[in-house]
């Protein structure tokens, strides 16, 4: 058998299923795991072993007794920071945040604690989640564990590092350009961004969602039949559906795949990543898929569009601060956001209406296909102390460009590994599918998981590797 930690959510429900193995015992391993790799990634925020050690012991009784509350019961599981867990403060990744308890659980954590999933603690972020790194005013630097000297994406930057480093097989992060697929592509393991509302969240807003990061897609596919439920709270949410979130199944042959291999704007592709996206394209072609091009459809007009809107929100927000709050905020975002005081209200409209622009362009370029396969970052993992790959608050959002447009168009896009450098850093896949289609795209990832075959290692803590 795997090693505790390493065990997936499936494989875990029918241990305790046939009691070959408690949640206790698994809860313990975890932590021990977090133990080990902890003081070299930073990427847990409020953990609390006690908490968890009482929830598992719960848990135990239930399945001891038959009546485990579903198959996510003693399940470890972790929340990125920015969803509120009750009685844990929520900084945003900001040390200029004012630190009060939560009074209740935001939706996807009241969801995985209804489940009976083991809550170990939260996982960081960068300020306000408005970075693709695990660079933090509040937060120690979180770093990626393929690589130290690497970031592990954000703005789920301590999911994706978790995840990634068997801190259990159940996490949540949230994604509103990127946030999921990032981190997931650049640690090597599995996300889906779902339709827009599919996932209850608050607050809800144009483009954000919350999603499941786990080693495999099947581990996703139950987080989603939890995390789908509905609660009245997000004003944007999808009306629920009892979608068969196990059936992941699906015929290849016949399928019309697009490969969407030039942006339109931003970083360009590394060879790397363009080898191993189109690789994974000829695997899917010759399952019986049919692959064709997809033409570039961003400009870069959306996207300066899109970040004066962003500048311009995030002023708003930071000017209000009083001075020494303001003043605790990472220099880097409040040079970027300070870049929006000088705009005009014609040019914030205008740049709003460049996120509406994107929609229609993604909608109108994906709809020949039933999904379209990209790059998830034109890049591999970048150097774990830079804000962005760009390091220039000017230019923030160059590696966003696969991502972005599918936050507005409310289409669901998954990241999944299908390769590596030379270096041994992962590269992710994103897979994205037509409007409300979230279990279409968990099938084709599916399927990818079977055509590419065994994986490396996942990777062991420094002292465990004897390095």
């Amino acid at each position: 058998m795997a090693e505790l930690h390493d065990l997936s959510a499936a494989a875990l429900g029918a241990a305790f299923r046939s009691k070959a193995l408690s949640p206790v015992e698994v809860t313990q391993a975890v932590l021990r795991r977090i133990a080990a790799w902890e003081p070299h990634l930073h990427a847990t925020y409020a953990l609390d072993a006690d908490s968890a050690l009482q929830q598992a012991r719960a848990s135990e009784a239930r399945w001891s007794s038959g009546a485990p509350l579903g198959p996510l019961d003693g399940v470890p599981a972790m929340i990125k920071e920015n969803i509120a867990t009750r009685g844990v403060p929520t900084p945003l990744g900001t040390a200029a945040t004012l630190l009060t308890p939560a009074e209740d659980d935001g939706p996807p954590a009241a969801r995985l604690r209804e489940a009976g999933a083991v809550i170990l603690g939260k996982t960081t972020m960068p300020d306000y989640g408005m970075l693709s790194s695990g660079l933090s005013s509040f937060h120690p630097l979180s770093r990626n564990p393929w690589d130290l000297s690497k970031g592990p994406g954000g703005s789920s930057a301590g999911a994706g590092a978790g995840a990634a480093a068997g801190y259990g097989p159940l996490h949540v992060g949230t994604d509103i350009g990127g946030s999921l697929r990032l981190p997931a592509g650049w640690c090597g393991i599995f996300t889906l961004k779902p339709s827009l509302g599919r996932i209850p969240i608050q607050a809800p807003y144009a483009g954000r969602v919350a999603g499941p990061m786990t080693r495999t897609v099947e581990d996703a596919a139950l987080m989603m039949s939890v995390l789908s439920l509905p609660d009245t709270r997000d004003t944007m949410s999808l009306p629920y559906q009892p979608i068969a979130w196990g059936d992941l199944d699906c015929e290849l042959r016949g399928v019309r795949i697009g490969l969407h291999m030039e942006a339109g704007w931003g970083l360009p592709l590394q060879p790397a990543v363009r080898d191993a996206v189109e690789a994974a394209a000829k695997l899917f072609e010759a399952a019986g898929a049919i692959v064709e091009p997809v033409r570039p459809f961003m400009t870069r007009a959306m996207a300066d569009g899109m970040d004066h809107f962003w500048r311009m929100r995030f002023w708003l927000e930071i000017s209000a601060l009083p001075a020494e709050r303001r003043a605790k905020v990472l220099p880097f975002i409040l040079d970027w956001a300070q870049g929006g005081a000088s705009l005009s209200g014609e040019q914030v409209f205008r740049g709003y209406s460049q996120m509406a622009a994107m929609r229609d362009a993604a909608i109108t370029a994906c709809s020949p296909f039933d999904f379209v396969l990209s790059p998830t970052s034109p890049i591999a993992a970048f150097a774990a102390e830079l804000a962005s790959p760009t390091d220039d608050p000017q230019r923030p959002f160059e590696h966003i460009a696969f991502t972005l447009p599918y936050n507005m168009s409310e289409q669901p896009a998954a990241s999944i590994n299908c390769g590596y450098t030379s270096a041994g850093l992962p590269i992710g896949l994103q897979i994205a599918g037509r409007r409300f289609d979230d279990l279409g795209v968990l099938q084709l990832a599916r399927a990818w998981e079977r055509l590419r075959g065994p994986q490396r290692p996942w990777p062991d803590p420094p002292a465990a590797s004897g390095t």
